[in-house]
Formats: C-alpha cells, sequence, structure tokens
C-alpha cells in the first residue's frame, strides 16, 4: 500500500469511527454528560484514569464516580470535606481504589487553586513539538503534596518510558476541535498537531499491520515512532488516526 493509498485507507475509516454513534460505547460519553469546562475537563480526566480493561465497567465505574460527586465534579473538588472524602470508600475499580481516589480529588483542588487549573499546566509546559514532557511535568506537579507512593502508578511518565495511553486520550479529548461532536476542543492554547495517539493493544497492533510501526513494545519510543508516521500523513492533525486505528482494532478485528 502507497502512502496516498494509505493515507486514503485511513481517512475513510476516521469519517466512519470519528462518530458521535460510536460515543454510546466509549468512555468518552462521561464527559459529554457536563456543559461547565470545569466539569468536562475533571470528568474526562478521571475517566480517562481508570480506562483500562473491559470498556463497559469503564464506563460503569465512571458513572459511579460521577454519581458520588452529585454530578457535579467540580464542586465536589473544590468544596469537599473530610466527610465527603469518607464517602468515597468502597470505590474500586481494579488497582484504583477509594484512597487513589481521594488523593485525586485533593490533588485537582490544588491544581484548581494553585496552579490555575488543569489546562493552564499543560499550556504553560508544552514545548515546540510535543505534549510529552508536559505530561512529565504534570505528574511532577499531580504528585506535590504528601501521598502514597502506589497511588503515583495511575499518572504515566513518558518520560520513562511510558506511552502514557490514559493521559495522550485525555488530552485528545481536550484539545482537538469538536466538529463532529466527539472530542471537546476546549482547550484553544494548544495546537492539535502536538497530540500523541493513545496507544494500546488495539490501536498499535493495527499500526504494526499498516506497517505505521516496528517497534513491538507499545513504550515512549514506539508512540515517537507512531507519531511520527502519522504526522507524514496528516501534520495538522496526526492523532485524528486514532479513530481509524483503534476502530479497525475494536470493530473489524483488522
Amino acid at each position: 500500500m502507497t502512502r496516498t493509498e494509505l493515507k486514503d485507507f485511513l481517512e475513510a475509516k476516521v469519517i466512519t469511527y470519528n462518530n458521535p454513534r460510536f460515543i454510546e460505547s466509549d468512555p468518552l460519553q462521561i464527559p459529554h454528560l457536563f456543559s461547565k469546562k470545569e466539569d468536562i475537563e475533571i470528568s474526562a480526566f478521571l475517566t480517562a484514569t481508570i480506562a483500562w480493561g473491559n470498556r463497559k465497567s469503564i464506563i460503569n465505574n465512571a458513572k459511579k464516580l460521577m454519581n458520588l460527586f452529585d454530578n457535579a465534579p467540580y464542586d465536589f473538588v473544590i468544596n469537599h470535606t473530610e466527610s465527603d472524602l469518607e464517602n468515597l470508600h468502597g470505590f474500586v475499580h481494579r488497582t484504583f481504589n477509594h484512597e487513589d481516589l481521594s488523593y485525586f480529588i485533593r490533588s485537582l483542588q490544588n491544581i484548581y487553586q494553585n496552579h490555575n487549573g488543569l489546562e493552564s499546566i499543560f499550556t504553560k509546559h508544552q514545548e515546540a513539538q510535543t505534549l510529552q514532557p508536559a505530561i512529565s511535568e504534570f505528574k511532577h506537579i499531580f504528585f506535590e503534596l504528601d501521598h502514597q507512593k502506589r497511588t503515583t502508578k495511575h499518572i504515566s511518565d513518558p518520560l520513562k518510558g511510558s506511552a502514557a495511553k490514559r493521559i495522550n486520550m485525555f488530552l485528545r479529548w481536550m484539545v482537538r476541535e469538536n466538529n463532529n461532536n466527539v472530542d471537546f476542543g476546549l482547550w484553544k492554547g494548544i495546537s492539535a498537531s502536538k497530540l500523541s495517539c493513545p496507544l494500546d493493544v488495539h490501536s498499535g497492533n493495527v499500526a504494526r499491520k499498516l506497517k505505521l510501526l516496528k517497534r513491538s513494545q507499545n513504550d515512549s519510543k514506539a508512540l515517537a515512532e507512531l507519531d511520527k508516521n502519522l504526522r507524514k500523513l496528516d501534520a495538522k492533525d496526526p492523532v485524528k488516526y486514532d479513530f481509524a486505528l483503534f476502530g479497525l482494532g475494536v470493530f473489524e478485528k483488522f
């Protein structure tokens, strides 16, 4: 397949899967429950944080989270009491438990009160070509409060070898324009050209079959390789091909 043929093939799949009807089976449906910017950001961040494993389980547990916040996540983050945090006991998604969740709430409060919010951190620390160093700096800021060591595993660091799939997915949701009512386009200070594909087993396997990726591990080096090749197809919006790669893998068993 030539590059032109590959681009045409993937563009057609983007049209198929960058579509609101696929949100019904995707965790992205959770932030679409909200209209306030901060509610969208926080619900998206927490949903992305637990986005591994069975997608139905992810969606169900993300809905449980929103219910724990009385469907007002920003208000809960800013105004929670210790008693409110105690009410989170019993929440668990795989290895993410109520202790992790309590820290995430406290850290988000700190970020909105003392760092001008999630958007500000990523915008401030972005680099010319990529957001991966900004993710690393975000993790540093996120864990500046006292915390249990075990909780740090729930935020990946691409500068330490991780593909950081979940947080790259969150950034796609926040940055890409919402022309198709899928992603949100809330963060205007970051260009979609700097986004990286949320590399997982599905997108990675399809990328290898299409010769967009040679590296066998789904790590930061593989992400850099995939980014480079996707930017050759569309330098302005390379991560739109996530829809194609993921859709081909999950829905078409490509």
